[in-house]
């Protein structure tokens, strides 16, 4: 199956299940779940990067274990919408984790998660530890929110 657009995204999935937000950086992957309706996302994990076929294990681990139907996967484009190297990377990351299982996939633009993210721990007077440790899967969850509301928006 190739990465799909939104409304064919949405169309494969089952009425009721979850889906996985993967937010692939260079250094660990942030790894969200929506609930089974598809309304909320929560933060759920992070991967420390290392082999691929490692990564992915770890992935699909978490995929069968929640029994998700989809996958969405965060998609650094630059601020003025071109796609740069980070961009390039996940989409690269997508096609090889698709490769090793065909599920839905929808790669979405995950612009300013982490940024956003960041900024709410710091306003929140989160120390600089625990924000290492969560922002990754916060901003997968961030991410995957953003997608499951366009599917709401949307009715798709």
């Amino acid at each position: 199956m190739p990465m799909l657009d939104l409304p064919d995204f949405a169309a494969a999935l089952p009425a009721r299940a979850a889906i996985l937000g993967v937010d692939p950086g260079e250094k660990r992957i942030g790894v969200a779940i929506s609930d089974l309706t598809r309304m909320i996302a929560s933060s759920l994990d992070t991967i420390a990067r290392s082999k691929f076929a490692a990564d992915a294990e770890a992935l699909l681990k978490l995929y069968d274990s929640r029994q998700c139907a989809g996958l969405v996967i965060g998609l650094p484009l630059n601020m003025d919408g071109s796609s740069g190297p980070a961009a390039q990377s996940a989409r690269a990351f997508a096609r090889n984790l698709i490769a090793k299982r065909d599920v839905p996939l929808l790669m979405w633009d995950e612009r300013l998660s982490t940024a956003a993210v960041t900024r709410t721990l710091l306003e929140g007077d989160t120390t600089r530890k625990r924000r290492s440790e969560v922002v990754d899967k916060m901003a997968a969850a961030y991410m995957l929110q953003g997608a499951i509301d366009a599917m709401q928006e949307r009715r798709v």
